[in-house]
């Protein structure tokens, strides 16, 4: 039987169901994230094996020729090398992201309307099949067909992060919050991690670089399968769940079993001033995180003299500390919640000033630092350390507002936020005129560091952690009605002209 632990939140004690299925729940979608991540991450690494600048334009046949089955399906080598300029590459990489932003906010419908269950199983499979496909899609029809597969898979990889955010806000009570999403979210750090180095070291063995994509659809078909038999929509319908832990979610978050699924209320959603205040800080967050992903390994290169790539401990430490930090900040934002050292708002708050200013300030210190490695990589390390803590605040807040549309908002915050931040390599490219001058870089530092610390002054100013009125318009319609005749005013009552 589940322990119950007693913790005391203010006045009242709060039961804590120990651990449970929930957090079964949180250690599959966090497998689920990691990879996505790592999906997400590997075509830049796999067209460095992919491509072959000694052949001819497009000719994918030199040094590849059919010899049985096996080889015509890729599955022994030698495989076929193609050379493509960087204007194909590039589209290769961006094509993810244009099926990715076009379902954003739709995926966050059909979270709401069908749950995270059928919606992440669906996403996985997909995203198993287009990877699995890919490499003979790419010999067979060109770098064309390449393209539609990794349109498919954005498209498909766009549920994701609605479908978990809807999937914690019927999981994670609010003692919890912060602890349950930074495991799930601590896929997107870990994912990074692992999928750089893999990618590298499946291109360079006998599997070569078919293995790559054949490797993370059979992970992504593997994940499908762990969803769809042990990832449940809510507690009531989990088979095995405790009554204890049962009882411990829905009394925080109240039971959503055999509720009809009310209508999205957008204008009161586009009214609130904490979406804007969350969107806002996502803005701020993405547009750093793109930054630090494209154009730091740039800056290691041309000014620091250190082939980044090459070198994977540099790529991977600062991100695996990221990892670490990820937890301990989750566990500190619970803790001052559960022992009422502070509000949820201003939990929030400080978590996401945690997050933001550190990060605002080490670029600018990234911006004036010498060109020593060491110094340049502790700065590194101490961004990504701290830049976590904002998961446990914007991050989570959108559960905060509203459990039951949760993955609404987040599709909402996710799809602006990611529409801006791609444009950080464009503008960043219109300020690096000459990649090898320190002080052009450092305005692009500068650039990100104001985002950074304006998103955050923005989101301290008017975030707020309330649970919306609107979250459950069903049951103020119970109320309503439930209220006595004699109880109600008279729209006729003259006194009350």
């Amino acid at each position: 039987m589940t322990a119950i632990k007693e913790l005391k939140h203010g006045d009242e004690k709060v039961k804590d169901a120990g651990w449970g299925y929930r957090h079964q729940q949180c250690v599959i979608l966090f497998w689920v994230l990691t990879v996505a991540y790592s999906m997400r991450s590997c075509m830049g690494v796999s067209l460095v094996a992919m491509t072959d600048d000694n052949i001819d334009q497009g000719n994918s046949t030199e040094g590849f020729k059919v010899n049985g089955v096996l080889n015509a399906l890729m599955l022994v080598p030698p495989y076929p090398k193609f050379n493509w300029d960087k204007k194909i590459q590039d589209t290769m990489i961006a094509s993810f992201f244009w099926g990715y932003m076009l379902l954003q906010i739709p995926a966050g419908q059909l979270a709401h309307r069908f749950g995270a269950r059928y919606l992440l199983t669906g996403a996985m499979t997909i995203n198993c099949l287009m990877s699995i496909l890919l490499p003979m899609a790419t010999y067979y029809g060109g770098w064309y067909c390449t393209v539609v597969c990794r349109v498919a898979q954005g498209l498909t990889q766009a549920c994701i992060v609605p479908g978990l955010h809807t999937s914690l806000g019927k999981w994670a009570p609010l003692h919890e919050r912060g602890r349950l999403a930074a495991m799930v979210y601590g896929g997107q750090a870990l994912g990074t991690v692992f999928g750089l180095p893999m990618t590298g070291f499946i291109s360079a063995s006998p599997m070569g670089w078919p293995g790559i994509f054949r490797f993370y659809g059979i992970m992504s078909g593997m994940a499908a399968v762990l969803i769809w038999f042990l990832v449940y929509d809510t507690p009531a319908q989990h088979p095995k769940i405790s009554a204890a832990e049962r009882e411990y979610i829905e009394d925080d978050l109240g039971a959503s079993e055999g509720k009809k699924k009310m209508p999205v209320p957008w204008k009161k959603i586009l009214r609130h001033k904490g979406v804007y205040a969350i969107i806002v800080a996502h803005i701020g967050q993405a547009w750093g995180h793109t930054a630090l992903y494209s154009e730091v390994p740039a800056f290691m290169d041309k000014i620091m003299g250190v082939n980044i790539k090459a070198n994977g401990l540099l790529t991977a430490l600062p991100f695996l500390v990221m990892w670490f930090t990820n937890f301990f900040f989750s566990w500190f934002t619970d803790w001052l919640i559960v022992k009422n050292i502070m509000s949820v708002t201003n939990t929030r708050k400080l978590a996401n000033s945690l997050g933001m200013v550190p990060a605002g300030i080490g670029l600018i210190a990234l911006a004036f630092a010498p060109r020593n490695i060491y110094v340049v990589e502790t700065i590194l390390i101490l961004i990504c350390a701290f830049k976590i803590s904002a998961h446990s605040g914007f991050q989570v807040n959108h559960i905060d507002i509203s459990p039951n549309y949760a993955g609404t908002m987040m599709s909402i915050s996710n799809f602006v936020s990611n529409i801006v931040a791609s444009f950080s390599p464009i503008i960043i490219g219109f300020i690096l005129t000459d990649v090898s001058d320190k002080s052009l870089w450092g305005q692009a530092f500068f650039l990100t560091a104001a985002l950074y610390l304006v998103a955050n002054l923005v989101y301290v100013i008017f975030g707020t952690s309330e649970k919306a009125d609107w979250n459950d318009p069903e049951e103020e319609e119970d109320i309503e009605e439930n209220v006595p005749m004699m109880d109600k005013p008279e729209k006729n009552d003259k006194t009350n002209q």
